[in-house]
């Protein structure tokens, strides 16, 4: 009887304090950009030097990110949708490569890059901090996205 007690108190024992769960449609989305992009910091902190964080981010159909860079390594899952990437200075959407859901990249830290997609798109990442954006030709980008 008391291993069946202990059972049944592991199985409805209370989350820790610190747990983050969130599904896709409690994503904590902060405002759109005007390309109609979205951000949402999950966990950790991306100002932290040394801090691992996660953020979800959105494409809308049709849009696509300006060749960029970032200060850190992102490591991306593709949640929904088709996100497209392709690498260098200048954005050549024909030789950007289609990743569907399911799919895992790894964005190394200061690989200029561009992405987009045909359909509303969401990705997963992780990084660590403290994290920056370095757009090619000197714009501000898309939303949630630190430029220095």
């Amino acid at each position: 009887m008391l291993m069946i007690l202990l059972a049944l108190a592991a199985s409805t024992a209370a989350a820790p304090a610190d747990a983050v769960a969130i599904t896709p449609d409690t994503i904590p989305w902060g405002p759109p950009a005007a390309d109609g992009s979205r951000f949402a910091l999950l966990d950790g902190r991306r100002d932290v030097a040394g801090q691992a964080f996660s953020y979800a981010f959105a494409l809308p159909p049709g849009g696509w990110d300006a060749p960029h860079s970032h200060s850190s390594t992102a490591r991306i899952f593709v949640l929904k949708g088709v996100l497209k990437l392709g690498w260098g200075p200048a954005m050549d959407k024909a030789r950007a490569r289609a990743f569907p859901a399911g799919s895992f990249v790894v964005v190394p830290a200061g690989a200029v890059h561009f992405d987009g997609a045909d359909e509303e798109t969401i990705i997963l990442g992780v990084a660590n901090g403290v994290w920056a954006t370095r757009y090619v030709d000197g714009g501000s980008g898309s939303a949630g996205t630190p430029v220095k």
